[in-house]
């Protein structure tokens, strides 16, 4: 049948017959009408114009930014970028258990000299009476937990996302599955930073991080080290929800509206709504998880023990101690990790097609 020019596709197609190694005539459907993107995407996903593409399997003419990432590629880049936004973000995670911690009485005898005021507050009187390195005291369990905690919940989040019809369950999943991985790391990494160094008066048990798996394992059993597992299930889930479905919406409402490209400002934004989000939601379960996690063998009988508790001696505003270090980290980790991740997938998709390119 000949094609006239009401043809919707007549534009797309200059009438000469391609062989398989040239390219496309029309290698994106944007742009199309949605109902001639649903009739068009079988043929160029699992069609004839798939012989079209290149052995790798990368549509010939796209750019690194247009190519979808591998699985490697998010899961590699998510625990790399997170460890790069550790680094600039631990000192707020550490004023942030600082502050949660503050009150227990386990901790009166060592600290009781001790009040922490305000996030600038908490760091400058870690660093006047402990020392600079003080503010990252955790922060080699720190690294390891986000190369094995990020790696799963954000890099195999697309992936696992495919098997969910309700949105949201997906990321429930792959925060389960990186607490599960992960918990060991998060034990260790609290611990050290809600110990005390006052020399003679220093409540630090652990040279180093292996000791401090040692230890525990032996102290408490293996068990020790997945010590407030359900909590931290409860707390990574609704920051999973929380924040990646949030970054998702706004990320995606942007674009729509044409307020910004897929782009950095697009993305500050986005992780910067997406962390305060997550905060408000997550920080009554973050704190009982930090007490709980951080308390020795038989000072609560579980997370709930521990939550009554707080609330009797401390009143329910105990749930939300260390509210501003949480949002301020959460919400600059977000912008430092999903900008640098968006960089990193680029990157990293820049290099494998430049591998696989047969010139």
């Amino acid at each position: 049948m000949a094609r006239g020019p009401s043809d919707p596709c007549c534009h797309l197609w200059d009438g000469a017959l391609r062989s398989p190694k040239e390219p496309l005539c029309f290698p994106t459907l944007a742009g199309l009408s949605p109902g001639l993107q649903s009739s068009l995407s079988p043929w160029t996903s699992a069609g004839p114009w798939r012989d079209w593409a290149e052995p790798s399997g990368t549509m010939v003419g796209l750019k690194p930014s247009e190519v979808p990432p591998t699985t490697a590629v998010k899961f590699l880049g998510a625990g790399t970028a997170a460890c790069f936004a550790d680094l600039f973000t631990f000192p707020l995670d550490t004023a942030k258990v600082r502050l949660q911690i503050q009150g227990e009485n386990q901790a009166a005898h060592v600290a009781q000299s001790i009040h922490y005021r305000g996030v600038l507050g908490t760091i400058l009187t870690m660093v006047r009476t402990e020392g600079p390195r003080s503010p990252y005291n955790g922060l080699v369990a720190g690294l390891q937990r986000q190369m094995s905690f990020a790696s799963i919940r954000i890099g195999l989040y697309d992936s696992v996302k495919q098997f969910y019809t309700p949105k949201g369950s997906d990321r429930c999943t792959t925060g389960a599955m990186a607490v599960t991985c992960a918990q060991p790391t998060d034990v260790v990494k609290v611990r050290f930073q809600a110990s005390v160094q006052l020399g003679a008066r220093s409540d630090r048990k652990y040279s180093g991080t292996m000791d401090a798996y040692r230890t525990i394992a032996r102290e408490e059993g293996v068990r020790g080290l997945w010590k407030g597992t359900l909590p931290n299930v409860t707390r990574n889930a609704i920051v999973n929800c929380g924040e990646m479905v949030t970054y998702d919406i706004i990320k995606e409402k942007l674009l729509d509206y044409h307020l910004f490209t897929d782009n950095f400002p697009c993305h500050f934004v986005s992780a910067f709504g997406a962390g305060f989000c997550a905060t408000v939601v997550a920080s009554p379960v973050d704190v009982v998880k930090t007490r709980y996690m951080n308390s020795p063998l038989g000072q609560y009988r579980s997370p709930l023990d521990c939550m009554l508790k707080m609330v009797a001696q401390e009143g329910p505003t105990a749930f939300y101690k260390g509210f501003t270090p949480s949002f301020l980290r959460l919400g600059s980790w977000n912008v430092v990790m999903f900008v640098t991740y968006e960089q990193l997938k680029r990157a990293l998709m820049k290099v494998q097609m430049l591998r696989e390119s047969p010139f």
